[in-house]
């Protein structure tokens, strides 16, 4: 994802409405992506709406925290070591990861899929574990990494179970477009997540990732508060639409035995 997208500038009129720094921060480590390991300060200006000036010191905020480093020579900014050592306490804390893992094994051996575990964190999406299957297959879901919470399956899982403040406030804000496929428009993204929780499980194609399908199904504390998303990823062109209700039923079998986990061990 080089250099702006749809989004930037449709976006410019919600930037200019929110003044937090904390805001703007969230906005510029977002920007991060496989595709895009180093961000300008143009770039930066150009996305956020503000002055090149601004934007600097937006960037240099965040590299005297440790959250970005400059490359050598100033041709730009990359992520720096607090942004690991977040993901790192992230996994940690949560404790689910430990908990999971044999879950995901046994779903990855009944699917033949790669199995993720992610959890919503503020406006985003974080990856806490990935379990491979025997053949590989190219994500944007690492282990710690962080994504925006409105493409794919697992995101939305996340995001039909969010508090309604929460789900109200992540929706004022402009949404990220991925590919084609990436509900941008609120309005949609509602209605969509209003049918995830009727269903209980969330399906998406090539929204996130290019022919990439994926089946999420939410993990659930023993009072039902949603902490967590298990969910597969595989080649959508692999996958026939008739196929797609056996793999949410495993996802879902998944998700309901490590729900059950949860709630006998007593882990949040």
């Amino acid at each position: 994802m080089s250099g702006t997208t749809p989004r930037d500038s449709g976006a410019t009129q919600g930037y200019r409405g929110r003044n937090s720094t904390a805001d703007r921060a969230l906005d510029i480590l977002l920007l991060f992506s496989d595709d895009r390991l180093v961000l300008s300060a143009n770039e930066v200006a150009t996305h956020l709406g503000v002055a090149r000036s601004t934007a600097y010191r937006y960037l240099q905020s965040l590299t005297s925290n440790g959250f970005l480093e400059e490359n050598a020579g100033g041709s730009g900014f990359r992520l720096g070591p607090r942004v690991l050592d977040l993901a790192r306490l992230a996994r940690k804390g949560v404790g689910l990861s430990d908990l999971a893992r044999p879950v995901m094994r046994e779903l990855v051996r009944r699917t033949g899929q790669p199995v993720l575990l992610t959890r919503l964190a503020g406006s985003a999406v974080v990856c806490l574990e990935r379990e491979e299957a025997a053949h590989t297959l190219r994500l944007s879901y690492e282990r710690g990494q962080v994504l925006p919470v409105n493409a794919g399956a697992a995101a939305q899982v996340l995001l039909a179970y969010a508090p309604k403040t929460e789900l109200d406030e992540i929706l004022s804000r402009p949404l990220a477009r991925f590919t084609e496929a990436t509900v941008t428009e609120p309005e949609v993204l509602r209605a969509r997540l209003t049918a995830i929780r009727e269903r209980g499980w969330a399906a998406s194609r090539g929204e996130r990732d290019p022919d990439v399908l994926g089946v999420a199904a939410p993990v659930r504390r023993e009072d039902g508060t949603v902490v967590a998303a298990i969910s597969i990823a595989a080649l959508s062109h692999r996958v026939p639409e008739e196929e797609v209700p056996a793999l949410a039923s495993a996802v879902r079998e998944a998700a309901a035995e490590l729900s059950a986990d949860l709630a006998r061990t007593g882990l949040s």
